[in-house]
């Protein structure tokens, strides 16, 4: 571990939706048609009509059965009580609208965060510690800047620079699992997956749609990006992958069976 490293103090917790400190951001500024995951058309800035005065949902615990599944997957990463209590100090966007404009900008930081965080201390990266801590203070500065600055700053330029270091760390990570097979930006939608030894692959990108992953093994599998919408984890032991999200789980199918890494929730409408 380095110096760099020790310095450092994971608020990982902060990486995490806490709708109880948001205004509701998701449920107003994002727009959504009606299809699969949501059953009405909504516009971008225009209020859910299931949110509530108190920017409580009124129908959470029956989303699914009342057509927005969408609802359940969604993450922001923790970008929601960010842009509330932290850039806007607690004013809520009936007071400052421009927060709409803000919040994906946030989301995008704190996903790279999430991902920073997820290699910064495993050993075999150890050589690019510094970079990554640094990139991991600079990227954590960025979203203590002000409203203006978030919405004049250059997102995708940022994000090449984060993924480059995301990208050797993952090399490194990997480099110990023998014929680990390379997946990235890969069309397997639907693939019968189930029990393949998928250790160390790079499915980057790739779309595994409703793919069969029961009983695979998947640890320091690179997933960042990898769409798992309805993918069947159950059995799957993901303990150990690489840049696994709390929005790719929600999205996939899964069940007790299911290893996932102890930063990661089990959603509640996996299979109990």
């Amino acid at each position: 571990m380095t110096e760099r490293f020790k310095e450092i103090t994971l608020h990982t917790d902060d990486l995490r939706a806490d709708c109880a400190n948001c205004f509701g951001l998701c449920c107003v500024a994002l727009p959504f048609a009606a299809s699969a995951d949501f059953a009405i058309d909504k516009p971008a800035g225009k209020p859910c009509h299931n949110l509530l005065a108190d920017y409580r949902c009124g129908i959470h615990p029956r989303l699914r059965e009342k057509g927005f599944t969408g609802c359940t997957v969604y993450d922001c990463f923790g970008a929601g009580q960010k842009v509330s209590q932290v850039t806007y100090g607690g004013r809520s966007w009936h007071e400052d609208r421009e927060m709409f404009e803000v919040f994906p900008v946030m989301r995008q930081l704190h996903e790279l965060l999430w991902y920073l965080a997820d290699v910064m201390d495993r050993p075999a990266a150890v050589t690019i510690h510094d970079d990554l801590c640094r990139k991991y203070q600079d990227t954590e500065a960025l979203t203590r800047e002000a409203p203006e600055a978030l919405l004049k700053l250059d997102v995708e330029s940022h994000r090449q620079s984060v993924n480059a270091s995301l990208v050797r760390a993952s090399e490194l990570v990997r480099a110990g699992i023998a014929q680990k097979k390379e997946r990235r930006g890969a069309d397997l939608i639907g693939a019968k997956l189930r029990k393949a030894d998928l250790r160390g692959a790079s499915f980057r990108g790739a779309y595994l749609i409703g793919a069969d992953l029961r009983d695979a093994d998947l640890r320091l599998a690179d997933l960042i990006g990898a769409d798992l919408r309805g993918a069947d984890l159950r059995g799957a032991d993901l303990s150990d992958s690489l840049f696994l999200s709390q929005f790719q789980v929600n999205a996939a199918k899964g069940a007790p069976s299911t290893k996932l890494p102890p930063s990661l929730s089990r959603p509640g409408h996996w299979v109990k």
